[in-house]
């Protein structure tokens, strides 16, 4: 009742010719992401059962909007066959010759630059494949387009793997500096670094290039963990608590704001029907609402 008499009123005013015009509305919207290591190294590289779960994993992916993977190597068809995200990146390979980087989403993808780490450290094996990072401009509503950068990082805890890693997120703020200054940004995937770690940047990499980390920012209200803290282990309950190596990131630019409404740690949603996890990494997902003009 009172929905129908606000109409009728607002009709009656529509009809007056004294009545104001209202501005109108700039425009806006929301979209959700996910980031997520599927573990598709051919078996027994793999650290999960990427055969039978990467169709599921094709599958859990829909709802979001957004979607970056990495280690998406020789079990891509699966996945892409399981999913139904009308625009996504081609596959770069298999191993050796993938990244295993990809972008699956819901929105229009504008151009792809898939870029090799300049340094690696062969102690995880992480030049065994061409790792880095891959670019694409996704059209959230026409003409409003936000960079979204995907990344795997080197992996490993020793100086050199360490140095290697630093290397890695130095080349992303080059191209991002290059390409994306004053731009609305997303970054999201497995930076294999930790706030905690004193040998890793991740904290710089954020400082540098004006971004905020969705879960620094709505799960620990600004604050990022310490050098030298312990990260202790978490079980489902507790996951969003925990710091893990898969990040996002974001900034507004370009007209384009953006504010991180939602955060998660999806490892619940991402397990066989025994209960065992899809992939040896957590995925992770964020909501943003958007405003142009």
């Amino acid at each position: 009742m009172r929905r129908t008499a606000a109409l009728l009123f607002a009709g009656l005013l529509a009809a007056t010719p004294s009545a104001a015009v209202a501005a109108p509305a700039a425009p806006g919207g929301e979209f959700t992401v996910l980031t997520y290591n599927v573990a598709g190294l051919p078996e027994p590289l793999s650290g999960s059962d990427p055969a039978n779960n990467t169709p599921v994993i094709g599958e859990r992916v829909r709802p979001y909007d957004v979607v970056h993977v990495q280690e998406d190597f020789n079990y891509h068809d699966a996945l892409y066959e399981a999913d139904d995200h009308p625009h996504r990146t081609p596959t770069s390979g298999g191993v050796p010759f993938g990244s295993g980087l990809n972008t699956l989403s819901d929105f229009p993808l504008h151009g792809l630059d898939r870029v090799t780490w300049s340094q690696c450290w062969i102690n995880e094996a992480d030049c065994l494949t061409p790792k880095g990072f891959t670019f694409t401009r996704v059209e959230v509503a026409p003409g409003v387009e936000v960079d979204f950068y995907n990344l795997h990082a080197d992996a490993g805890d020793a100086p050199l793997d360490q140095a290697a890693r630093r290397s890695n997120l130095i080349q992303v703020s080059d191209h991002m500096a290059e390409h994306s200054a004053g731009r609305a940004v997303v970054v999201m995937g497995d930076t294999n670094s930790r706030y905690t770690s004193s040998g890793d940047i991740v904290r710089e990499f954020a400082q540098r290039n004006g971004l905020e980390d969705v879960w620094v920012r709505l799960v620990r209200g600004g604050v990022p963990p310490a050098v030298g803290e312990p990260a202790p282990g978490c079980d489902d309950e507790t996951a969003d608590q925990c710091e893990v190596v898969d990040k996002i990131f974001y900034r507004g630019g370009a007209g384009v704001s953006l504010d991180a409404t939602s955060y998660r740690n999806e490892r619940s949603g991402f397990r066989t029907q025994s209960g065992a996890p899809l992939s040896d990494h957590d995925p992770l997902s964020a909501g943003f609402r958007w405003s142009a003009g």
